[in-house]
């Protein structure tokens, strides 16, 4: 397992074991020390989350496949932060060695919005969200549906996102738009 600040002060106890066991019969993979801290919910089609090795899970979030087709995939050695929301009616895909800070949310669909019909009664709308390896989502991030983020990308706090992020560039803002590149 890398050793980071986190990692380097996680305590795998029992009943971290105990998760992961429960973890591995449930969902399409799940890989080799992932830690599931507590409150986690993993909703509705849990055959469709794949979890590569050394992922951290942090308290609160939700990982959802909102029908039987969607998929997520988190790839090694990446953290979920706290309160952390992934929700997918197509695809959702995170790299290797991502940060994905406390209460990011990561949505794959929208809806239309024709004044014809009920605001409830509009067509579910999806495109795959792809965030590539070394990226770093910060607090409080929104990442909507068919956004790519390139290879060692950041979004701000805070930040709307919903449009492409190149490799390495920073992007930050209501709407995100890029501010610098990384160095």
């Amino acid at each position: 397992m890398k050793n980071n600040q986190l990692r380097k002060h996680l305590k795998f106890e029992n009943v971290h074991k105990e998760r992961l066991s429960h973890y591995k019969k449930i969902l399409g993979k799940c890989g080799d020390h992932v830690f599931f801290d507590k409150n986690i919910e993993v909703m509705r089609y849990p055959k469709n989350i794949f979890i590569g090795d050394n992922v951290v899970i942090k308290e609160g979030t939700k990982i959802c496949t909102c029908n039987e087709n969607a998929k997520i995939y988190i790839g090694n050695n990446t953290t979920i932060g706290y309160h952390t929301f992934l929700f997918a009616s197509d695809c959702i895909t995170i790299g290797n060695d991502c940060l994905v800070a406390p209460f990011v949310y990561i949505v794959d669909s929208d809806h239309t919005i024709e004044k014809k019909s009920l605001i409830n009664e509009q067509p579910n709308m999806s495109m795959p969200v792809n965030i590539k390896s070394d990226v770093w989502l910060a607090t409080g991030a929104k990442i909507l549906k068919g956004v790519n983020i390139g290879q060692g990308g950041i979004v701000a706090a805070g930040a709307v996102l919903s449009s492409n992020v190149a490799p390495y560039q920073i992007f930050g803002g209501i709407p995100a738009k890029k501010i610098s590149e990384r160095k």
